[in-house]
């Protein structure tokens, strides 16, 4: 009798395991035939090239998927602030999102250092640091969040808006100054004395109108397509804060994905090198056609942007002591690749990025 029941649990046993391991294998092959929505949030200027890469971004996931991943694009800022694409994806109402890197700085604090006055001399600087030196202690940090990093998009670097010239730091002393919810944005605006005013950028137009803000700063493009210009049609290019943002999805909804539909995704979106190279030509169009429509556009001298630097001398030390967590770790990861920078690598670095891989 026991013989026979020890056989009859043995064999239920592995009824039960057999059982089991056919759920499994029809869960893997539903998840390449099920289709799977995907809610795509931003916040792109029209008639952008950040609008164009998220629309060839949706064609291209179409084309690849073949329907069996079902994109709703909301990259036009028709969830409202940033603020609601950071709840969107921790309520699973967002999937994939490309967030600046100061709302970004609200889920991480030390994101926020990436905005430190002057932390790059050029572009090329940072594209170096950011690709070798960044990019895996900014995705755990993400992890840690609930968040899995896709892809660096910039923004470009902020310059200096006003009312009337702003031409050096002393100019923007007692000035309405309108500062974004981020540290670097505030501590910025502290260094050169200026009065703080916060607030978010839909409401810098208007205040700019009714005068509640003389100044500010921001990039070319929320500079020269959001209005401000025209309220405030004096620009410094003093090039202090190069605006990044961040390519998230939600992470619990990421790691359900197959290994093939994360790649598909990951393809599908553009990569760093033309992303920044389609950035930075719009960048030139736009400040080109901001001179042609009578703005002030302002360059600044060597001697003079020594000036600005004196002037926020310390703000990215005060920054790390302030956000504490890893900021002392992400500011040493930068000193150290610009220590390695040199001119040369960011020809065979670009060259790299482009050229197929043998």
């Amino acid at each position: 009798m026991q013989v026979h029941q020890f056989y009859a649990n043995m064999q239920f046993r592995l009824y039960t395991i057999v059982f089991l391991m056919l759920l499994v294998l029809s869960c893997d092959s539903s998840n390449e035939s099920d289709v799977i929505e995907m809610t795509v949030a931003g916040t792109a200027i029209p008639n952008t090239v950040g609008e164009e890469h998220f629309l060839n971004f949706k064609k291209e996931v179409d084309a690849q998927s073949e329907g069996t991943l079902k994109l709703k694009m909301l990259v036009h800022g028709q969830l409202g602030s940033e603020e609601n694409l950071v709840s969107g994806l921790r309520r699973n109402r967002v999937h994939f999102a490309n967030l600046s890197a100061i709302i970004t700085s609200t889920l991480i604090p030390e994101t926020a250092l990436l905005y430190a006055p002057y932390l790059f001399d050029n572009e090329e600087e940072a594209d170096f640091v950011y690709d070798n030196y960044l990019t895996q202690i900014f995705t755990e940090l993400l992890a840690a969040k609930g968040l899995q990093f896709i892809s660096w998009s910039e923004i470009g670097f902020h310059n200096v808006y006003g009312k009337e010239p702003i031409l050096f730091p002393e100019d923007a002393k007692g000035k309405r100054y309108r500062v974004s919810a981020s540290l670097s944005s505030r501590y910025f605006a502290e260094a050169i004395g200026a009065d703080l005013i916060p607030m978010g950028y839909a409401e810098i137009v208007q205040s700019l109108q009714t005068g509640l803000i003389e100044a500010g700063d921001n990039s070319v493009a929320l500079y020269a397509k959001r209005g401000i210009d025209q309220e405030a049609p004096y620009y410094t290019l003093t090039r202090h804060s190069l605006g990044m943002s961040i390519m998230v999805a939600r992470k619990v909804w990421w790691d359900e994905l197959t290994a093939r539909q994360q790649q598909l995704i990951k393809d599908a979106w553009p990569g760093t090198t033309i992303l920044r190279q389609s950035l930075r030509a719009e960048v030139a169009s736009d400040l080109a056609n901001a001179v042609s429509l009578g703005i002030v556009v302002h360059e600044l001298s060597e001697a003079n942007r020594e000036l600005w630097k004196q002037a926020t001398k310390g703000q990215t030390e005060r920054l790390a002591d302030e956000i504490g967590g890893h900021a002392r770790e992400v500011l040493n990861l930068i000193s150290e690749g610009k220590k390695q920078f040199h001119p040369l690598d960011a020809v065979q670095h670009i060259l790299q990025s482009i050229l197929p891989q043998q």
